[in-house]
């Protein structure tokens, strides 16, 4: 990571194709849910995952220490899960819910990656 971090070229490129993937609606979510409600790209910008890859990708720029993409990933994860949670089984049901769609999105992001700008990364 920090290799990649520490190339001008390979953070640009990252970013370009990360913005492009996000703006051109080109993310594929898994399930009926996601699908719908996905196809409208405003919808797609307001969803939590989305804010908080938004969130790292305005973090994301060449020679990046690796300590401020987490500290953003900790700034998300307090204002998303943390403290909207009024008791702990509240806390549970938004970290888990977070934690699932965070990882749909960025199987999202894998495949979208993969299938449109496999040429440019890797």
């Amino acid at each position: 990571m920090r290799e990649i971090l520490n190339s001008n070229s390979r953070v640009t490129v990252l970013r370009s194709n990360l913005h492009a993937i996000i703006n051109q609606g080109l993310l594929e979510m898994p399930g009926n849910f996601f699908q719908t409600k996905y196809k409208n790209t405003e919808l797609l910008q307001n969803d939590i995952g989305v804010k908080c890859l938004n969130n790292l990708l305005s973090f994301l720029e060449p020679y990046t220490d690796i300590r401020d993409l987490l500290s953003c990933m900790s700034s998300n994860l307090q204002a998303f899960v943390i403290k909207p949670s009024r008791s702990k089984e509240e806390f549970s049901k938004l970290a888990s819910d977070f934690q699932l769609r965070w990882n749909f999105l960025l199987s999202a992001v894998s495949k979208a990656m993969t299938l449109n700008c496999g040429h440019s990364f890797g």
